[in-house]
C-alpha cells in the first residue's frame, strides 16, 4: 500500500470511524446480497405517472452497465413492421421539408427507411416511389428502354429526369424486344445534333449475359468487363433485365442497405391520409412498387383510420400498414385490432409541432413510448418513436423504452438530401426551411391539392389534423429554419456510431437485449432534476 503523509495504519484517517473493512474480493457477492434491486429505478417505476407525472426524454438518464464487448460489435437490427426489418433503427419523417425520393433513397442505403410525404399530387408521390425502387437493384426488372427513333435530345431529358444516363435500345422500345444497342452519358453528352436518333451514337459492342444467370454470376461478368451496364437477354436476344456497375459499387459502399431479399430493390415507404380519395392514391403507389404504407394522422384512433386499415388489409394483404399516431394503450388497441403491422407513437412532441400547447391534447413522449410499446409488443407489433428526437441520447432513450425504431424530422431537415434549397439566415448561417405539417404554411400549400375537391381538401396537412372542412385553419405546427447538417451519408453514420457507443455503456449488445434488460429491470434509470439537466 502506498504511504501518503505517513502510515495510514497508524493514523486516524479512516473513511468512517470504527467501520469494519470487508474482504474486497467479495464485493460483487455483497452487492447482490445487500442491493438486489440495483441502483436507480426500473422502467415501470420511472414511468409511473402517478408517482413522477408524465416524463419526456430530458427528464431521465439510463444508468451505465458492464462493458464486455467493443462498440463495433453492437447489432442494430430491428423490425419496422411485422414482416420487414432494418439494419439500423432510423426512419425519416413524412414531412414535405424532410423526405422526398432523395432522402428515402439515402436512408435506405444507410440501413434505415425514408417515408415519402403526401403533400403533393398522387402522381408526383408515385413517381418518387418509382425513383426509389429503380435507384438500386440487383436485376433491374423494368429498365427505361429507348426505341431506335428516340432522339439524342430526348435521351438527355431522360437522364435529367431519372438521374442516370445508361439506357438499352431495343427494336420497338420495350422490354422483351431484341436488344440492338446501349446509350451512355458519354455517347450523348457532347453530341452536337439533338435531333439525331440514338442509333447514330449508341454502342453496339455489347457484353450480355443469358437469362437465368444468377446475381452472383452476373456480378462476376460485369466486374470483369469495362461496361457500365450488363443487359440480360433470352435465347432470341430479347432484353429481359439489366444490371448496373454503379449498383455493384453501392453494394460495396452501403453494406447495410435496406433491400428486399428477392429483388434487391431498396425498401420504400410512403404516407397517405385516410380520406376516400387516398384509396386511389394508394393504388398508384402500389403500382409504383410501394412496400410499406404509413397512415398519417395526428390522432390515429379514428373511424377513418380503422376503416382504411381494414380496407388495405383486405384488398392489399401483401402490403405492410403502419398506423398512428397514438400515445395511449387504448388508441393502440383499436389499431392493433384492425390489423396494423406497426405503430407510430407521438402527439405534439415534435420540434415543429404545437398540438399539446394549442389543443391541450397529447402526452409526454417517454410516457407514451413505454406504455404503448410495452402493450403492442404482446401482439408482435413494432413501434416507431415519432417526435422529439434532438440528439443521439434521445434516440437511445426512445429505443430503451420499447420503440423498435425512431422517426426524425427536424434532425434531418437541414441535410443535403432533404427537399428545398439552402439560404443564408440573418445571422449569416447556412440554413434550410423546415415546417411542421400542422403549420399554416403547410396546410395552405396549393401544390398539394391536386386530385382533391380543392387545394385545402387535397392537402396532407389539413388531412392529418382533420381540418379539410374548416373555414378557419388552426395552426398545430410552426415554420422556421434549421442549420445545415451536411449529407446524411456523413450524419447518419455519426448517429449510428453514437448509438453503438451508448449501448456499449449500458451493457446491451443489441436492441432486443436492451429492451429485454429494461423489461427485466436489469437496465436501470435515474430521474433528473432541473439542476441536473442544467449541469
Amino acid at each position: 500500500m502506498p504511504l501518503r503523509n505517513g502510515d495510514v495504519s497508524s493514523s486516524n484517517a479512516d473513511i468512517l470511524p470504527g467501520q469494519e473493512i470487508l474482504d474486497y474480493t467479495k464485493a460483487l457477492e455483497i452487492l447482490s446480497e445487500n442491493h438486489p434491486d440495483g441502483d436507480g429505478l426500473d422502467a415501470r417505476t420511472l414511468l409511473n405517472s402517478k408517482i413522477n407525472g408524465g416524463l419526456t426524454y430530458n427528464d431521465f438518464l439510463v444508468l451505465p452497465g458492464y462493458i464486455g464487448f467493443a462498440a463495433s460489435e453492437v447489432a442494430l437490427d430491428t423490425p419496422v413492421s411485422k414482416r420487414i426489418s432494418l439494419k439500423t433503427p432510423l426512419v425519416s419523417s413524412p414531412m414535405d421539408t424532410v423526405t422526398e425520393h432523395s432522402m428515402a433513397i439515402h436512408m435506405a442505403l444507410l440501413g434505415g427507411l425514408g417515408v415519402i410525404h403526401h403533400n403533393c399530387s398522387a402522381e408526383d408521390q408515385a413517381e418518387m416511389v418509382r425513383k426509389v425502387k429503380r435507384f438500386e437493384n440487383g436485376f433491374i426488372l423494368d429498365p427505361v428502354v429507348l426505341s431506335p427513333t428516340t432522339t439524342v435530345g430526348e435521351a438527355k431529358q431522360l437522364k435529367e429526369k431519372w438521374g442516370f444516363g445508361g439506357f438499352p435500345v431495343t427494336e420497338n422500345g420495350t422490354l422483351r424486344s431484341r436488344l440492338i444497342g446501349m446509350i451512355t452519358t458519354r455517347d450523348i453528352q457532347f453530341h452536337p445534333a439533338p435531333d439525331d436518333p440514338v442509333t447514330k451514337v449508341m454502342s453496339t459492342d455489347l457484353v450480355t449475359a443469358p437469362s437465368g444467370t444468377t446475381l452472383i454470376e452476373a456480378n462476376a461478368v460485369l466486374s470483369k468487363s469495362k461496361k457500365g451496364k450488363l443487359p440480360i437477354v433470352d435465347s432470341n436476344g430479347n432484353l429481359v433485365s439489366l444490371l448496373s456497375r454503379s449498383d455493384l459499387m453501392k453494394n460495396l459502399h452501403y453494406p447495410l442497405a435496406s433491400k428486399l431479399p428477392h429483388s434487391k430493390q431498396l425498401i420504400c415507404a410512403a404516407a397517405i391520409g385516410t380520406r376516400p380519395e387516398d384509396k386511389i392514391r394508394l393504388q398508384k403507389l402500389i403500382d409504383a412498387g410501394l412496400d410499406i404504407v404509413v397512415l398519417d394522422s395526428s390522432q390515429g384512433n379514428s373511424i377513418y383510420q380503422i376503416e382504411m386499415i381494414k380496407h388495405i388489409k383486405k384488398t392489399h394483404p401483401e402490403l405492410d400498414v403502419i398506423g398512428g399516431n397514438v400515445v395511449t394503450r387504448a388508441q393502440a388497441a383499436s389499431l392493433i385490432a384492425a390489423g396494423v403491422d406497426g405503430l407510430r407513437i407521438g402527439m405534439g412532441s415534435g420540434s415543429a409541432c404545437i398540438t399539446q400547447e394549442v389543443m391541450a391534447v397529447g402526452r409526454p413522449q417517454a410516457a407514451s413510448i413505454f406504455n404503448v410499446a410495452t402493450f403492442a409488443s404482446q401482439f408482435g407489433v413494432p413501434c416507431i418513436a415519432d417526435g422529439g428526437i434532438q440528439n443521439v441520447g434521445h434516440i437511445v432513450k426512445g429505443l430503451a423504452l420499447g420503440a423498435s425504431t425512431v422517426m426524425m424530422g427536424g434532425l434531418l431537415a437541414g441535410t443535403t438530401e432533404s427537399p428545398g434549397n439552402y439560404f443564408v439566415s440573418r445571422e449569416g448561417q447556412l440554413v434550410k426551411a423546415y415546417r411542421g405539417m400542422g403549420s399554416i404554411d403547410a396546410m395552405e400549400d396549393k401544390k398539394a391539392g391536386a386530385g382533391g375537391k380543392s387545394a385545402k381538401q387535397g392537402n396532407a396537412g389539413t388531412a392529418r389534423y382533420f381540418s379539410e372542412g374548416d373555414r378557419l385553419l388552426v395552426a398545430q405546427g410552426v415554420s422556421g429554419s434549421v442549420l445545415d447538417r451536411g449529407s446524411v451519408t456523413k450524419f447518419v453514420p455519426y448517429l449510428l456510431a453514437g448509438l453503438q457507443h451508448s449501448l456499449q455503456d449500458i451493457g446491451a449488445q443489441s436492441l432486443p437485449k436492451l429492451r429485454q434488460g429494461v423489461l427485466e429491470g436489469k437496465v436501470r434509470f435515474e430521474l433528473r432534476t432541473v439542476s441536473a439537466q442544467a449541469e
